[in-house]
């Protein structure tokens, strides 16, 4: 088992991305149990079960886990392997695929891989398995910042250190207007500022950015003026 590079779209047994369309035809799905994070569906597990079989040792003792490692453009990077299930980490969460194998979901990982299905290609000349993950990565984040500093001081470095660097691959930037108690006051500039998605890009990525780093933080405020390029809304 290997690196995975995509969500809708499939990869290969070695972990490239395949070419096989983003339009997947699905057909309806039973209901999903609280604890089933990804679901693998019965060609899948066949073959899962089949790869186990060639495994080293005692084949029944292993558990397919899948990990989230990374982020590659708008979707996630993955690793799929078998593990021992008397090493499972404690918060691991765990469920079984039609009682044979035991899928072991890293406690990190569960909330973006929630709602996956773990498929064959459609294409019959594919190999490999389809990992199809409705989630996408946060592109403001997956930097862990040693921030100092009072409040203001911590979200200054947060948009200079994380977000703007991001944000400057569109020409755009943040930037922090002031702090009024748990809430954070924002303009957005340069290709951002007057943008019809901007106050989108605030609200799903910066915002979430800021509340994840700073727990002071509890609101980010757009007040960006995207007429006029000022910011007479904030006093």
């Amino acid at each position: 088992m290997s690196d995975a590079t995509t969500t809708e779209a499939s990869t290969e047994a070695d972990g490239t991305p395949s070419d096989e369309s983003t339009e997947v035809e699905k057909t309806p799905e039973a209901p999903r149990a609280e604890n089933e994070i990804v679901r693998v569906t019965e060609a899948a597990r066949v073959q899962v079960l089949s790869l186990r079989e060639d495994e080293d040792g005692e084949a029944v003792g292993l558990g397919l886990r899948i990990e989230i490692t990374g982020s590659a453009g708008k979707d996630f990077t993955y690793d799929l392997s078998f593990a021992p299930l008397a090493e499972q980490a404690e918060d691991d969460v765990i469920h079984e695929s039609g009682g044979e194998l035991p899928v072991m979901i890293p406690a990190d990982s569960v909330d973006s891989l929630r709602g996956s299905t773990l498929d064959l290609p459609t294409s019959p000349l594919q190999e490999g398995l389809v990992l199809r993950n409705p989630n996408r990565p946060n592109p403001l984040s997956g930097m862990h910042l040693d921030l100092t500093g009072d409040v203001a001081e911590r979200v200054t470095q947060l948009l200079d250190e994380q977000i703007n660097p991001n944000l400057a691959s569109h020409g755009g930037y943040a930037k922090l207007e002031g702090i009024e108690g748990e809430k954070a006051f924002v303009t957005m500039g340069g290709g951002c500022q007057g943008c019809a998605v901007s106050a989108m890009t605030l609200r799903d990525g910066i915002q979430a950015s800021i509340l994840e780093a700073i727990p002071e933080i509890t609101e980010v405020v757009d007040v960006t003026d995207h007429d006029a390029g000022e910011t007479p809304y904030y006093q």
